[in-house]
């Protein structure tokens, strides 16, 4: 059937890709300039840094953001359950948008068919193992979704394919385990499989067919693993690449290109570095710019749109 054949009767190509675009927006972190700064930069571009984007509502870390492709929300932080949002192609202030069910900080946040997920996460109140969910075009608390596999899901990092999103590592105790749920179906999570290494404070970002976690903790050493999946497909992860051994940073994806800003390097300061991988590629990260020019920061959430 053509599209124009497809318009005539009613029908609608669903996009596989309805969260992703090619600027990367990174949301408060810990720096010494305040942790209420937006930052953004093109995925793609070859120019060094990022650029300020605005201000947050509050200011925060541990965050977690998703989008719709137009709109980023980004909710959460330590004893914090406030969620704002920004128009992403176009700058400016953040402004509120709802709060969560339970506050809480450290976890996974995933989108697809219109909704923002969060998973788990550090607080009181059960906020290990509690899901909910925003309609992003429309302004207004969370709801609940399900619960995860386990009490306590702290640390996590997680991603879509904008059907299925998936949540992995973590702490309390230290795990490699992947969980999954179908984001248009509220529910509780199931298992999807495991990570090459147990870790937390990791990354990921995804393709519309793969998932890949970078860097994190794991047990005492930083670790510089990256490790995949195939979202479509339950089973464990496997080798990526290796990446420079860093913790707490954020990952935005356009498709093709993850990238990774921020972080903790070796126990060391906190850092401005970008890092990039192509998804289809097995291979190494490599250098995506000078952090000279980009706020240092750490612990923040990220999202990608247009």
């Amino acid at each position: 059937m053509t599209p124009m054949q497809q318009i005539l009767l009613g029908f609608t190509t669903k996009d596989p890709q309805p969260f992703y675009g090619n600027r990367g927006v990174w949301f408060g972190g810990s720096c010494s300039n305040g942790n209420d700064t937006i930052q953004y930069r093109t995925i793609n571009s070859t120019s060094s840094g990022t650029t300020d984007f605005g201000n947050l509502t509050v200011g925060r870390t541990y965050c977690s953001s998703c989008s719709n492709g137009e709109r980023g929300c980004t909710g959460g932080a330590e004893n914090e359950d406030t969620i704002d949002y920004i128009t992403i192609a176009t700058t400016g202030n953040a402004t509120d948008f709802g709060n969560l069910t339970v506050a809480r900080s450290t976890f996974s946040c995933m989108s697809g068919d219109g909704r923002g997920v969060w998973f788990g996460g550090y607080g009181s109140n059960n906020a290990g193992q509690t899901i909910d969910y925003i309609t992003i075009d429309t302004t207004g608390n969370a709801t609940d979704f399900g619960n995860a596999t386990a009490t306590n899901r702290e640390e996590t990092s997680g991603c879509s394919n904008g059907s299925r999103g998936l949540s992995a590592g973590g702490q309390s105790p230290l795990t490699n385990v992947i969980e999954y749920i179908t984001i248009a179906n509220t529910g509780n999570a199931s298992d999807f499989g495991d990570l090459t290494v147990s870790r937390r404070a990791l990354a990921c970002s995804s393709s519309d067919t793969r998932g890949v976690w970078v860097g994190g903790r794991a047990s005492s050493a930083l670790s510089n693993v990256m490790d995949y999946v195939t979202i479509d497909t339950t089973g464990n992860a496997s080798d990526f690449g290796d990446i420079s051994a860093i913790m707490r940073w954020a990952a935005v994806s356009n498709g093709t290109l993850g990238i990774v800003f921020g972080g903790q390097l070796n126990a060391g300061p906190t850092r401005g570095g970008l890092f990039k991988w192509t998804f289809d590629t097995l291979a190494n990260a490599t250098d995506a710019g000078d952090s000279s020019s980009s706020l240092r920061t750490k612990q923040q959430g990220a999202t990608s749109g247009d």
